[in-house]
């Protein structure tokens, strides 16, 4: 046993030291356009999602379901550029998103599976190393809750309703 045990902890220092060969040598590639291999894309989902579910603890300090509070958040997602990465009902994304790594998510399709506290969390604090920024330092959190109510809505938003919700309102002179 003592001999498995030895040999288990040998195995365990040299794949440590290939991994630090690895990352630290520079044969991992930075570089936007080069694929990850599988077991980091692996690692760094499932190190993003226990984060996520470990950080995110608030709870809402607004309804969700209220008509004005999702349009304050269609109205905030746009100016504040979510937009631009995510794409909105009738609006694609900006051209360069599609240089970021990893791509930024379709939000309709993972906003059903979140939570509003994860969604929340991830709106104030970004994410490391996906070009997701953190908007807690710009946007009081009642603010970022109006996003959070729009993102639970946004798989039904229709294009036009998000056009009306999200247009300057013109003010007579």
């Amino acid at each position: 046993m003592v001999k498995f045990l030895a040999f288990i902890g040998f195995l365990a220092i040299v794949a440590g030291i290939a991994a630090g060969v690895f990352f630290l040598g520079g044969f991992y590639s930075v570089a936007a356009t080069a694929q990850d291999p599988k077991p980091v894309e692996w690692a760094l989902i499932q190190v993003r999602q226990a984060s996520i579910a470990r950080h995110a603890s608030d709870n809402p300090t607004i309804s969700l379901d209220d008509a004005a509070t999702i349009q304050a958040g269609a109205r905030a997602y746009s100016e504040r550029g979510c937009v631009n990465c995510h794409g909105a009902p009738g609006v694609e994304w900006q051209k360069f998103s599609e240089g970021l790594n990893p791509d930024p998510p379709d939000l309709k399709e993972v906003v059903p599976n979140r939570e509003p506290r994860e969604l929340f969390w991830v709106v104030k604090n970004g994410i490391k190393m996906t070009g997701m920024p953190g908007f807690g330092a710009l946007l009081q959190d009642r603010d970022l809750w109006t996003v959070v109510a729009f993102l639970k809505k946004l798989p039904s938003v229709s294009d036009a309703d998000y056009k009306s919700w999200t247009s300057p309102v013109i003010r007579p002179q």
